[in-house]
């Protein structure tokens, strides 16, 4: 069966100073981004681009979009699989090279999972899940840069049974 899923948003450039882009410096690279049903996204670029270093801009979104992925089908795989999750954290990192004529393209993004589960029996299976799901993420399937992942998985005891 081929499906097809469209994803529709629009962004509006909000950083008009009032002399448009007359020239470099003249404009902020603010702007907004929504999607029907949702909150407003605000945005910029990146502070190395004249960006405004306290809004998202694409390059994170990007690395977040990957984390978000990979998480969302990590969580899938552990529950087909008996795997039970109750934590997960991931400090993401995506690297991005310019080369001497200004242009720029990412060259790799690493997950760093920390992953939280109930039965040291699930160890092994929870850390070898992480390969599936980064075979499975739609956006890593779609990048052309390497997206790897060093994966650390604990284990949470449940509390014990209150003595009767």
């Amino acid at each position: 069966m081929n499906r097809t899923h469209t994803y529709e948003i629009a962004t509006t450039w909000t950083g008009n100073r009032g002399r448009g882009t007359a020239d470099y410096r003249a404009y902020d690279r603010s702007y907004d981004t929504v999607s029907p049903g949702r909150p407003l996204l605000a945005g910029s670029a990146d502070p190395a681009f004249r960006g405004d270093p306290q809004q998202w801009n694409p390059e994170l979104l990007l690395v977040a979009s990957l984390s978000q992925c990979h998480l969302l089908w990590y969580l899938h795989l552990c529950a087909v699989n008996d795997v039970v999750v109750v934590g997960y954290h991931d400090a993401a990192h995506g690297t991005m090279r310019e080369d001497d004529t200004g242009a720029a393209r990412f060259t790799d993004v690493l997950l760093r999972p920390q992953v939280t589960v109930t039965h040291a029996s699930m160890v092994e299976r929870a850390t070898a899940l992480h390969a599936e799901a980064n075979d499975r993420c739609f956006i890593a399937a779609s990048v052309s840069f390497p997206v790897r992942h060093e994966a650390r998985t604990t284990v949470r005891l449940p509390p014990p049974e209150p003595a009767r």
